[in-house]
């Protein structure tokens, strides 16, 4: 069978498909632990062949939930009372269940408040260490048998990750940290811990309402703008990327709600048990990578390509994976023009076709990217059921995050009033580009104007 024929391509297509399906069936048979991989493997769009992705996506929203009096036990045990001492109402069936927990709706007995409840499901602690133990073991064995398949990057980041999603304490002052950190943001929601009633297994918190980011009946029934909507996403996480390099690194909907504010969409981020903090080292290469590839500097492409990690012309299939576009849009210019299907087509089969060469890249970029990666393609995902997904003004907010942290740290090197005013004149001149471009695109949506510069597909 010739390896560039349709009948190969068939062939290796059921073959993914049957090898997808089993790894679901593995972790739902066994939970915890490898329903967590298996839900990032979900998230690995445009990486990881199409099979792989499309199948193991249900895990995001399907997690399997513990049975109720489990939960109740859990809540004895680490917040020393009854649950019945502590809440007048505690929701039968959770209102939402993943991989390491689920949530609840309860009231609490004392002050009559709604809160969210996050329980972690009883044998997911017991289990863990035996459960990555036993798929490092099964990673090797892969690696063994199909050396050119090299996965050893998800059991290592899993390992490494692990213990901290599984401490709720940590995950309650990551979730402070995050409400400090964005609260210039006044669309943005955190939800505020109850410290009295929070442990390494429960955690309590305010309880935020709205609709999954993602639902596009929600969002138009309510009102509420999906450009807005995805603007607000996009400021968030390039500040936490390239500014604060800080990342919430799990942005699935169910972890993205929105509802209707009284000035706009007010976003609510969720589920805290997961960041990358990223080196400044990282956090400046990947700012100037994505310069790069906005303004289609393909010498500063591979240079930086080679900065991470990634030498010679692996370079291009790294900027192919950080941008979810294919290297011929990106030398034509990935912030004039939407992804169209046949683009995504075109991605989702080289994936197919070069999984080798990609998990060989995956092995030799920093580890910090691994989960920007995961992030990024989240975020994607969001953004093409928005219809969202491409438009140029989603790389303004992304440039101007990217010179600010370029010149904000040539500002820390400078030495004498002449530097820093250079320096400031250079980051000035950057923004006022940037400016300029927001202005002509502004300017293509107006009718009169819009017709004399010729149409566009850039907003």
């Amino acid at each position: 069978m010739e390896k560039d024929s349709e009948e190969y391509a068939k062939a290796r297509s059921e073959v993914h498909q049957r090898s997808a399906e089993r790894l679901l069936q593995l972790c739902c048979v066994n939970g915890g632990v490898f329903i967590k991989v298996g839900q990032h493997v979900g998230a690995l769009d445009y990486l990881l062949p199409e099979e792989y992705v499309h199948t193991l996506r249900v895990l995001h929203s399907k997690a399997p939930a513990s049975p109720l009096h489990s939960i109740l036990q859990v809540l004895r045990e680490d917040l020393g009372q009854d649950p019945a001492e502590v809440f007048s109402d505690f929701s039968e069936h959770p209102i939402g269940a993943a991989s390491l927990a689920q949530v609840h709706r309860a009231t609490l007995r004392a002050t009559g408040e709604t809160v969210a409840v996050k329980v972690q499901h009883p044998s997911v602690l017991g289990n863990s260490m035996v459960d990555m133990a036993t798929m490092e073991l099964l990673v090797n064995i892969v690696a063994k048998v199909f050396p050119e398949f090299s996965l050893m990057w998800l059991a290592e980041e899993t390992k490494r990750n692990l213990p901290l999603e599984l401490d709720f304490v940590n995950e309650a002052h990551n979730t402070e940290r995050v409400r400090r950190m964005f609260a210039h943001f006044p669309w943005l929601e955190v939800p505020e811990i109850h410290w009295d009633l929070t442990t390494r297994r429960v955690m309590t918190m305010q309880f935020c309402d709205g609709g999954q980011v993602n639902d596009k009946a929600y969002l138009k029934e309510h009102g509420i703008s999906a450009t807005e909507v995805s603007d607000q996403l996009g400021q968030l996480y390039s500040e936490m990327i390239f500014v604060q390099g800080y990342v919430h690194c799990d942005p699935h909907p169910g972890n993205l709600l929105v509802r209707q504010g009284s000035r706009g969409p007010t976003l609510v981020l969720l589920d805290h048990g997961l960041y990358t903090e990223l080196t400044d080292q990282f956090r400046l290469q990947y700012a100037n990578l994505w310069l790069a590839l906005i303004r289609r500097d393909l010498d500063s492409l591979e240079l930086w390509g080679s900065q991470m990690g990634v030498p010679g012309e692996l370079h291009k299939i790294l900027s192919c994976i950080v941008s979810g576009r294919s290297w011929k849009s990106i030398t034509r210019g990935i912030d004039r023009q939407k992804q169209t299907k046949a683009e995504g087509t075109e991605i989702k089969e080289f994936a197919s076709q070069h999984f080798s060469l990609i998990s060989q890249i995956l092995g030799m970029v920093p580890r910090q990217m691994l989960l920007i990666f995961k992030t990024n393609d989240l975020l994607r995902g969001i953004e093409a059921n928005l219809g969202t997904r491409g438009a140029a003004r989603s790389f303004i907010t992304m440039s101007r995050c990217c010179v600010r942290a370029v010149y904000e740290d040539q500002l820390k090197h400078c030495a004498s009033w002449w530097c820093r005013l250079m320096v400031t004149m250079r980051a000035c001149f950057a923004q006022s580009a940037i400016t300029a471009y927001q202005t002509f695109l502004w300017l293509r949506t107006r009718p009169l104007v819009g017709r004399m510069l010729g149409g566009s597909n850039l907003s």
